[in-house]
């Protein structure tokens, strides 16, 4: 299953991100201890800039201040998706059909839990994609991490 933040943390962010006018990508939280990190991602067609990040951290600390979903101490990061682009959920993979993937896998899949694929298709919960030149299929539920690999023109 990817990583990412709970579904109750994601319902409370989503809702301000495209309320603020954005594409809400997804957030994971990374636990460690003092260190610990609420990273939100939000795009939009022509781009994040510092400012649009600035305007959904005011909005999301304030949010976090009175529902107070996360226990202990944390950092609060809110970024663009960026060249190598998260994926979080299933519409994420049918999106980007067609481009270059890194994955991690929660269990192997030929031996292997790090590979790089490129993208087929997304149907009923199965990955279909292409590694080395062959077909292959991936549960959903195995991936741990997806992020696309960068295009450079």
């Amino acid at each position: 299953m990817i990583r990412q933040a709970s579904p109750k943390l994601l319902k409370l962010l989503q809702p301000i991100a495209e309320g603020l006018g954005y594409e809400f990508v997804g957030a994971e939280y990374l636990s460690q201890g003092k260190h610990s990190v609420l990273r939100v991602f939000i795009d939009k067609p022509e781009g994040i800039s510092v400012e649009d990040c600035e305007a959904v951290s005011r909005q999301v600390s304030s949010m976090l201040d009175v529902e107070d979903p996360i226990s202990g101490v944390y950092s609060l990061e809110v970024s663009s998706p960026g060249m190598d682009r998260p994926l979080f959920c299933p519409e994420h993979f049918e999106q980007f059909n067609g481009r270059e993937v890194k994955l991690l896998l929660s269990a192997p899949l030929n031996n292997r839990r790090k590979m790089t694929v490129t993208l087929i298709n997304m149907r009923d919960g199965i990955v279909h994609a292409e590694l080395e030149g062959e077909a292959i299929e991936i549960d959903f539920e195995n991936i741990e991490k997806a992020h696309l690999v960068p295009v450079f023109d």
